[in-house]
């Protein structure tokens, strides 16, 4: 199915719940003349974007007071900074996400992407991969689940790593320190650094709003990070400082 075909049966979609109130997979699967695993795929699309809420066999809207304008402003700056991450992704690329919503953020966009590898750790990611209509290779680490981060981790997700090599490795963090690179609140990054180990390029996805944290779990340090992506509100200071450690800095357009 094209690209506009899927376009303008999600618009549909869109408008039927505005003005039925409810929808199901099964009543959409017959108008659309589409399988249901089709009509998933586009109500988790469409959940994604806030358009729409799941429920079990089909969907309802947004609740009014489940959007605010921060959360649309958060959402938007995540979808820039992905869209930018993208653009640097090639067919046929072998990539590692990382568990993060702005990695996460990422993914909707790879629909267009042709024999990708996507390896993660995520079960989040993993789940929205195997959404996608140009159905990407999927490997996942397994390893130990670790709830503060909702992904595995430990020694057995180390070793699935390092069975492979990759292009690229998007991952998020939780602060920039200028000084020394990305930090976490997890004391566990292990993987994270087998991550970068692999990964011909270390790609990190980060709002504006978090570089300068000073938090103390160094997670990567800057010998590792090829390139950071983040926001237009990022300060011309800081930009220049972290470029001087060697690192490209790329502030996505609103």
């Amino acid at each position: 199915m094209s690209k506009r075909n899927t376009q303008q049966r999600r618009h549909a979609i869109v408008a039927m719940l505005t003005e039925q109130g409810e929808v199901s997979v099964d009543m959409l699967s017959t108008l659309f003349e589409t399988s249901e695993v089709t009509i998933r795929k586009d109500l988790a699309e469409l959940e994604k974007n806030g358009l729409l809420l799941r429920r079990y066999g089909g969907a309802v809207p947004v609740p009014h007071e489940m959007v605010s304008e921060n959360a649309v402003k958060v959402s938007e700056q995540k979808l820039s900074i992905a869209k930018m991450a993208a653009t640097r992704i090639r067919d046929h690329n072998r990539i590692v996400v990382d568990s993060g919503s702005t990695t996460a953020a990422l993914i909707p966009l790879l629909n267009q992407k042709r024999g990708l590898v996507v390896m993660t750790n995520s079960l989040n990611v993993a789940q929205a991969i195997k959404e996608l209509e140009n159905e990407p290779t999927l490997l996942m680490t397994g390893g130990t689940w670790d709830p503060h981060s909702e992904a595995f981790q430990g020694q057995v997700a180390e070793q699935a790593l390092r069975a492979y090599d990759f292009d690229q490795l998007f991952i998020g963090a939780d602060g920039i320190d200028v000084n020394r690179g990305t930090t976490t609140f997890n004391e566990i990054v292990g993987l994270s650094r087998v991550m970068s180990e692999v990964s011909r390029e270390v790609v990190v996805l980060i709002e504006s709003d978090k570089i300068g944290r000073k938090i103390p779990n160094l997670e990567l340090p800057w010998d590792v990070i090829t390139t950071v992506i983040t926001d237009s509100k990022l300060d011309a200071t800081t930009k220049l400082a972290i470029e001087n450690t060697g690192t490209e800095v790329i502030c996505a357009p609103d």
